[in-house]
């Protein structure tokens, strides 16, 4: 990766062109100097089942990455049929909520977390992709999300919440 960051042309790049900061990210996503010690990225472009992708964003939330389950849910979005587009979109819109809402940011997290909510809801309400969910417990989510919303919307960014602390079941307690 090119790293001579003076000049357009030395912009980090991958190897097909495209502009890629090669800074270090902490677990949030946010970017650090460079030659600080971050978080290792999720690879991109990893094509996984379905609940292979569910299990591996709940990992990611369970360990208070919700940026990283976010780039899992971005994953299978492209790699999942048209038709399903909606339910790995909201998925990951309710992961950049949280990133948001644990960055202190409640504005954009209550923003996104109700977009997500309703983004989930309406693929199941308009049967996309036959409603099917992989196991999602989309009733819980859009109630986790709609209640995290109000609650940080509430703080007004009086405060980031714990991403460990907040992390959603994407599953049922069964799941």
């Amino acid at each position: 990766m090119d790293t001579d960051r003076g000049s357009d042309r030395g912009r980090d790049r991958d190897a097909a062109g495209r502009a890629r900061s090669g800074r270090p990210r902490d677990g949030l996503g946010r970017p650090l100097a460079y030659g600080a010690e971050g978080v290792a990225r999720q690879p991109e472009g990893v094509v996984r089942t379905p609940g292979e992708a569910v299990r591996e964003a709940q990992r990611l939330l369970d360990a208070g990455m919700p940026f990283h389950a976010h780039e899992v849910f971005e994953d299978a979005w492209k790699a999942r049929p048209e038709d399903e587009r909606e339910l790995w979109q909201g998925l990951a819109q309710l992961a950049v909520g949280l990133t948001h809402a644990a960055r202190g940011n409640a504005t954009g997290g209550a923003r996104l977390l109700l977009r997500g909510a309703g983004r989930i809801e309406g693929y199941v309400r308009d049967g996309y992709g036959g409603g099917e969910t992989y196991g999602v417990d989309v009733a819980g989510l859009v109630a986790w999300a709609r209640e995290l919303a109000a609650r940080v919307g509430a703080a007004g960014g009086a405060g980031a919440v714990d991403p460990v602390a907040e992390a959603p079941r994407l599953r049922g307690l069964s799941g």
